[in-house]
């Protein structure tokens, strides 16, 4: 069974593991978002490269 009694040491652990959890998830939302640009972008040159031919 999970023990998530943090006795005295609570007021660090708890806001520690928060404030991982939104550092984390911040990371892989922006690593998305620049990958959504980078694939936009690399159709648009694609695209350009095939008018031109």
């Amino acid at each position: 069974m999970l023990d998530l009694d943090m006795g005295k040491y609570a007021a660090y652990v708890w806001p520690a593991w928060g404030i991982s959890v939104v550092v984390l998830t911040a990371l892989a939302v922006r690593a998305l978002i620049a990958a959504r640009r980078w694939k936009a972008e690399l159709a648009k040159l694609e695209a350009d490269k095939a008018s031109q031919s």
